[in-house]
């Protein structure tokens, strides 16, 4: 995909892998927007990219909510004329057992990791047609390709969102869309600052420069999907689908250290 002069809407594009995304795309002189929730963050990250030079607009709204998802739309085609690249990246986690998360933060997970980028993926596919080169990124995680402990909700939620966008790139397979999955591993963001875990515990974090540079080369190549996470996740990921048992024993074996560091791990 040549993604010069592209629409591109970015939702929680304030901060972490979403900036860093809109940053990457600026530089693509993509015509952009982006959103965030909060009106001081928000604010603070268009001016930043508007020092690159291009077009940037920013939106505050809320894409968990009814509300937030219509106005991030309205306002997409409003500011863009039109909309090529549609990224789910906003999200949520909250980590720890889970008879310790209450049945909000579930909820709340599971809708804006979830529900949103299904809804929103659903309203803008007519305005995705319609240029006929049109693009989805969900950006998941790694915990939907290996679910981790104490993670069961968050991993639930983005492997959902990994199926979902497996199926939608073949339902829409030859009608112009084309739908490209992400799995981040743990990543350099302010999501990820009051998580205690480190490479030790399989969390060895990479710039979130380094997650949106990847992300820009899978759109330009037309990619099925993108996978972070270095070699150690890769054959994390590998021995889970081999020998599960073994991994299983890994994870029983760090499971009260890894329970402790991960405990206060809340970005929602």
């Amino acid at each position: 995909m040549k993604i010069e002069g592209k629409r591109v809407l970015v939702t929680g594009g304030s901060s972490g892998i979403g900036f860093a995304l809109a940053e990457r795309l600026i530089s693509q002189k993509v015509r952009l927007l982006i959103t965030g929730r909060r009106a001081d963050a928000l604010d603070k990250a268009v001016a930043r990219l508007r020092l690159h030079g291009g077009e940037v607009n920013g939106l505050v709204a809320d894409v968990a909510t009814p509300e937030g998802r219509a106005s991030t739309l309205d306002g997409a085609l409003s500011a863009l004329g039109g909309l090529d690249v549609l990224v789910n990246n906003a999200g949520g986690v909250r980590a720890g057992r889970l008879e310790d998360i209450s049945e909000a933060e579930i909820r709340t997970m599971i809708e804006v990791d979830l529900v949103a980028p299904i809804l929103l993926t659903r309203s803008a596919l007519p305005a995705l047609r319609s240029g006929g080169q049109g693009l989805v990124v969900n950006i998941t995680s790694a915990a939907a390709l290996l679910g981790m402990p104490f993670y069961a909700t968050y991993a639930a939620a983005k492997a959902g969102l990994a199926r979902f966008g497996e199926a939608m790139r073949r339902e829409l397979n030859g009608e112009g869309v084309h739908v490209m999955t992400v799995y981040p591993g743990a990543t350099n963001t302010p999501m990820m600052q009051s998580s205690k875990a480190g490479p030790e515990l399989g969390f060895a974090r990479e710039p979130a420069s380094a997650v949106a540079k990847a992300i820009v080369d899978g759109m330009i190549d037309g990619a099925f999907e993108v996978v972070r996470g270095g070699e150690m996740r890769a054959a994390m990921i590998a021995r889970n689908r081999e020998d599960p048992a073994a991994l299983d024993q890994r994870f029983l074996e760090m499971k009260p250290e890894l329970a402790a560091a991960v405990r206060d791990h809340s970005a929602l």
